[in-house]
């Protein structure tokens, strides 16, 4: 079964119709991407509106039982795809490194110019390099420095500045930061790409999907579907952080959801004297 074989295979009538989430992501105007996902996007949303009218619940797509396809096929087919995995740092990527190694040749893509500082940049690389000079696997695991280039986020988000994480501007990030990992992919013939992004609990696994599955449109390659919280995935790899002494971050690593965090800090240590006065 094909990759896409596998992806056409879910049910297209009736109540079991699974529906991705509409969002453009911000490609270039009159872009084929941008065509094919306005296109998908209208088809499905014409399908749901049916569903519903049929007293339908439409469930949302299961990206981990599309994702445990996809590596089926090419177990029983003896294969050992390459794949690029952009990584937004090394703490997040040990689980997924740890699971997918066992499947592909992976090359880590570290692109991540929404992080903030500097300092802050050069610690996480450190410690996805270290992380990968470590952990066993069973097929090989390259790395490739990606650009630090903070200006290009900064642009990407402009207007979005004051919104809270997790809304529009986290999903221009995404598409900045896969965008990237679509195209070195392509640049290096690699089979798939995807990102490590889908295990945080903060990070919207469907956005994500979405836009992979647009840039697949637009690059010679295709996007490995997965949310890598199903499984345990997160608890996972906050087990390997403490196991390869990991420093893991309490914010995502632009400044917009650092300040946000030191915020919720500030109320939470306000709220904790207020009681202990009262």
């Amino acid at each position: 079964m094909a990759v896409t074989e596998a992806r056409e295979a879910l049910p297209a009538d009736g109540c079991d119709l699974q529906l991705a989430v509409d969002y453009r992501p911000p490609f270039a105007s009159g872009s084929d991407s941008q065509r094919a996902f306005a296109s998908g996007s209208d088809s499905r949303q014409a399908a749901g509106k049916q569903r519903q009218q049929n007293g339908c619940t439409l469930p949302k797509v299961n990206y981990q039982k599309e994702l445990e396809a996809i590596l089926a096929k090419h177990t029983r087919a003896g294969e050992v795809p390459t794949l690029l995995l952009h990584s937004c740092c090394g703490p997040c990527s040990s689980y997924v490194l740890e699971y997918l190694s066992d499947y592909f040749s992976i090359t880590v893509l570290y692109y991540n110019p929404n992080i903030d500082p500097l300092e802050e940049y050069e610690k996480r690389v450190r410690e996805q390099e270290a992380l990968i000079r470590r952990l066993p696997a069973r097929h090989p695991i390259q790395f490739l420095a990606g650009t630090y280039e903070p200006q290009q986020f900064y642009e990407t988000v402009k207007g979005m500045e004051d919104q809270a994480e997790g809304k529009e501007r986290c999903f221009a990030c995404y598409a900045l930061r896969l965008k990237e990992a679509a195209r070195c992919a392509a640049d290096h013939g690699m089979d798939y790409f995807t990102t490590t992004l889908s295990i945080s609990p903060q990070k919207n696994a469907a956005k994500l999907n979405e836009i992979g599955l647009a840039l697949e449109k637009e690059y010679p390659v295709r996007y490995l579907t997965s949310d890598f919280k199903k499984k345990n995935g997160y608890q996972r790899s906050v087990e390997l952080s403490k196991e390869y002494g990991m420093y893991r971050q309490d914010y995502c690593g632009c400044i917009f959801s650092k300040r946000q965090r030191e915020q919720e800090k500030a109320s939470r240590a306000t709220e904790k004297n207020g009681r202990e006065t009262d």
